[in-house]
């Protein structure tokens, strides 16, 4: 299966909905916090504004009616958190115009008599976030007050409180998500399972309406495949022994022949056809399923026993490799699969080897090289298929029938393994057999 989108999308659909929803909660938290960060600070500002009027003109008031010498000692009473007053001329910054302090202004021009004027410039040293309010006593002192804007603090549990609330919905929605995927996990599951001889367990049909309707429709469409399976392997099971009889009274009739050109010719052709029909028999009882049953088996002795076979008869075969261990098969089911896999090398190659070797924890692989022409790339699934032939080296000329592979392939899915083809290095073909260490 090709991924698509970048390397860090998730491949999964798990995966991608997770992320989806926690990038939109965490979005969601950090608008909601900037949103709590405006609010309180519109608030603090309009609070700022409603108080200021009235406490600088308090102040101006008690500044006004005490006596000039005393005025510095009411300075530091009559400072706020935000703001405070200093008496006597000093050096202004520049003038602002900026939204805040217009409605600074307005506000306290609002709460002072009309004979004072207010004014408003940064602080002299730029380097100072403040407004600088200015104005004079009835008597010419200057008044400058210092304000900083500041916004009300924020409770101390609200940050927690946010994290604590992003973290149970998160948790929430990977539950959900989860719950919501694990059908199509087992869905999944449970066509990978569907092997020829359809005896994997049906899906339960329980769960929420659309899991449990969509359980029931592909329980009903295994059914339907295993049935029309099982009716295509009846009519080549029926055809193919019913071919027996006929091709057994023509060669007894091709033995009664004179010319012994067409006699031989005749019972090549026989021969074939007899060799079809058995591979048809032996295709259509495989795919009803392995009655055979699983025990432990010494893959070494098996694999050197067979072997030996080959090159006691004159077949030129080597064995590289061990495995040192027993697994858990159907020893008469694997055999059959590499004696077909070893005769379709000898009969199209040369230079034939078996590989046996470890290629997971829990599984092993054992793959058939040959030295012959190869298959293409765009033909290695089609050969796998029943009756398939290739046209420029692998076809009737050699005697093949189009089964071999496909009947090895049968047994192997039926083994709980994969049968893969590839290109040898150094050319020629290697088929690799991947199985479990217990079938």
């Amino acid at each position: 299966m090709k991924a698509d989108g970048p390397a860090w999308w998730p491949h999964s659909l798990f995966g991608r909905l997770t992320l989806i929803l926690v990038c939109g909660l965490v979005l969601a938290h950090g608008l909601s916090y900037g949103l709590i960060l405006y609010q309180q600070g519109q608030a603090s500002k309009t609070s700022m504004l409603y108080s200021l009027g009235k406490d600088v003109a308090s102040s101006v008031a008690i500044l006004e009616r005490v006596p000039a010498a005393e005025r510095l000692f009411w300075l530091d009473k009559l400072e706020r958190r935000n703001y405070r007053f200093l008496l006597g001329p000093m050096k202004a910054g520049v003038p602002l115009s900026i939204p805040l302090a217009n409605e600074v202004v307005d506000s306290i021009h609002a709460a002072l008599d009309a004979s004072y004027a207010v004014s408003a410039t940064t602080a002299p040293d730029p380097r100072q976030r403040r407004i600088d309010i200015h104005l004079r006593l009835n008597d010419g002192m200057p008044l400058t007050i210092m304000l900083t804007p500041s916004p009300m603090p924020l409770p101390a549990w609200l940050v927690p409180a946010l994290l604590i609330q992003l973290v149970v919905l998160i948790l929430c929605m990977w539950w959900a998500v989860r719950l919501a995927t694990r059908p199509l996990v087992h869905l999944a599951r449970a066509a990978d399972l569907m092997g020829p001889a359809m005896t994997a367990p049906a899906l339960p049909e329980d769960g929420p309406l659309e899991v449990a309707r969509a359980a029931a429709a592909f329980n009903a469409m295994r059914g339907r495949i295993a049935n029309f399976l099982n009716e295509r392997m009846h009519i080549l099971a029926a055809v193919s022994h019913d071919l027996q009889t006929p091709i057994t009274r023509l060669r007894l009739r091709a033995d009664l022949l004179d010319d012994p050109l067409q006699r031989d010719k005749m019972l090549g052709d026989l021969r074939a056809m007899q060799m079809l029909v058995e591979e048809g028999i032996a295709y259509a009882r495989d795919a009803k399923g392995l009655t055979e049953t699983p025990c432990r088996t010494n893959l070494d002795a098996l694999l050197a026993s067979l072997v030996y076979d080959y090159t006691d008869a004159g077949q030129g075969l080597r064995l590289h490799g061990q495995l040192a261990l027993s697994v858990t098969t159907r020893p008469h089911a694997l055999r059959r699969v590499i004696t077909n896999l070893v005769d379709n090398a000898l009969k199209f190659g040369s230079d034939v080897e078996i590989e046996v070797s470890r290629e997971a924890p829990q599984r092993y692989s054992i793959a058939v090289l040959d030295r012959g022409p190869g298959i293409a790339p765009d033909e290695r699934q089609a050969v796998l298929q029943p009756f398939y032939r290739i046209d420029n080296s692998r076809n009737r000329d050699t005697g093949g029938t189009g089964l071999g592979l496909a009947i090895a392939q049968q047994l192997t899915l039926a083994l709980g393994g994969t049968l893969t083809l590839a290109e040898r290095d150094g050319g020629g073909l290697a088929v690799r057999l991947s199985l479990p260490l217990a079938a």
